[in-house]
């Protein structure tokens, strides 16, 4: 699963750990779980109704504020992509297990990640760790086109079946790893990577047009809270000069990188 301590304020990353950590602890005092008596749901009304209740109160209320990505919250249906024995879940602030040792990530952090890559209509962007096709769907109401990969073959196949019949047709979902399949293809807007690195990968940063973003979980310093995973975003300010930033300490399933 992933765990998710905000850090709003770049201002922030001079100061020790501890102290940018209980800053970003306080912020998440406004409640992670906003549950709903969603159990016995009969109607797409139901879901519309807990959708609109997830995007006013665990993303809005906790900062995310480009109309955007809270148009696109609003639209994407989370229930259709979360299994059948979770689906009562499906608008809860919580990942939710998809198979495989996989997740559908809490919305707030798609929310989050979203808007930390600042798409645009003009966005053709990349995603590595499709999953069941959640957070692209919701790149792919934004952004121009939308290539997600998705490593796990079973995951892959159902997600391609479940964006088709919901109509994303900007939404490009392949089974396979990401790096080799999408050379061909870029230079990209954004690059969101959804599961965690072992380190930011120079492949990508190149993949990445001048002044597109890369927003990637990466293993932090061992001395770090839950983990050390921690969430960047390195921006490709020219042909050679990059910028990176801490946005979040986060805890994401493991990328896999050499199957």
């Amino acid at each position: 699963y992933e765990m998710v301590f905000p850090v709003f304020c770049n201002k922030l990353s001079n100061l020790p750990t501890t102290t940018r950590f209980l800053r970003g602890l306080v912020v998440t005092l406004i409640p992670l779980s906003y549950s709903h008596p969603s159990r016995g749901l009969s109607s797409m009304d139901d879901y519309t109704y807990l959708r609109q209740q997830m995007v006013t109160n665990q993303i809005h209320r906790r900062g995310v504020n480009d109309p955007n990505v809270l148009k696109a919250m609003n639209a994407v249906p989370r229930h259709e992509f979360v299994p059948l024995s979770y689906r009562h879940q499906s608008y809860d602030d919580t990942p939710l297990p998809i198979g495989y040792g996989q997740t559908i990530s809490q919305p707030y952090m798609v929310a989050f990640m979203t808007q930390a890559a600042e798409l645009k209509s003009s966005d053709v962007v990349m995603e590595i760790g499709a999953g069941c096709g959640y957070a692209a769907a919701v790149a792919a109401c934004i952004a121009r086109e939308v290539y997600s990969y998705e490593i796990v073959v079973p995951l892959a196949e159902d997600a391609k079946v479940r964006v088709a019949s919901l109509g994303y047709k900007n939404l490009h979902i392949e089974s396979g790893d990401g790096l080799k399949l999408s050379s061909g293809r870029g230079p990209f807007n954004a690059i969101i990577v959804t599961a965690c690195a072992t380190a930011v990968h120079e492949e990508l940063k190149q993949r990445l047009a001048v002044h597109g973003r890369l927003i990637i979980p990466v293993e932090g310093a061992g001395g770090d809270f839950f983990g050390g995973q921690l969430l960047k975003r390195v921006t490709r300010t020219s042909e050679k000069a990059f910028k990176e930033e801490v946005l979040e300490y986060v805890r994401f399933v493991p990328l896999i990188e050499n199957p």
